[in-house]
């Protein structure tokens, strides 16, 4: 799995896929297509050419919120928030090889996610981040340790845990030290796409 994802912006659909096409441009491999406030039909147009635009530069392409729609164009999964639907449901309409993520705020939630068997959690937000609308408490580094080392201590498998909200590059090192796998991308990778390199150099693909 691709420890470095790109969480898609822009306030209307030429917006969202000229990141896409930016950011897909500039070598990354994983995009999560994030369209809150995009009305159904600009929104499945969105994602159909999204999709395309993955296969042909061979990323994966999974959709936030929307399983249905997922299913639909056969992307590569979906990413669901707490509330969201539940990942059961959303694995009985994907089947078992799509990718299914799901958001965490604490440790209960990463907990629920783990016993739910998703492929990823999104966990955070590390910081401050205008990209939410709706900003759950801020977790901060401390907050990352102290989860990861409650489940070093009840000897729980770490998941795949991606860190969200407001990552830049500066923060790789120190959260990949705290045992984070990868991170979730939206704003520095939209406002810089060539940025998309460093990051990759800085990641340890351990």
């Amino acid at each position: 799995m691709e420890k470095l994802q790109y969480i898609s912006q822009g306030s209307t659909r030429q917006e969202q896929e000229l990141n896409i096409r930016k950011a897909l441009d500039n070598g990354i491999k994983w995009i999560q297509v994030r369209w809150k406030n995009g009305h159904e039909n600009e929104l499945i147009s969105l994602c159909e050419i999204s999709k395309q635009l993955c296969s042909e530069y061979q990323s994966v392409c999974i959709i936030n919120d929307h399983f249905q729609l997922a299913k639909n164009i056969d992307a590569d999964g979906v990413h669901l928030g707490l509330n969201d639907g539940s990942i059961e449901e959303a694995r009985l309409i994907l089947g078992k090889n799509k990718i299914i993520g799901g958001t965490a705020n604490t440790l209960s939630d990463v907990l629920q996610r783990i016993n739910e068997s998703c492929d990823y959690i999104g966990l955070g937000p590390l910081r401050f981040t205008s990209t939410k609308e709706k900003l759950s408490p801020i977790l901060g580094f401390e907050g990352y340790q102290e989860i990861i080392s409650h489940l070093q201590e009840k000897s729980t498998e770490i998941p795949k845990i991606f860190a969200i909200g407001g990552v830049t590059l500066e923060d790789i090192t120190l959260l990949q030290q705290i045992g984070i796998y990868g991170v979730s991308v939206s704003g520095q990778i939209t406002n810089q796409p060539s940025i998309i390199n460093e990051f990759k150099k800085a990641m340890i693909y351990a």
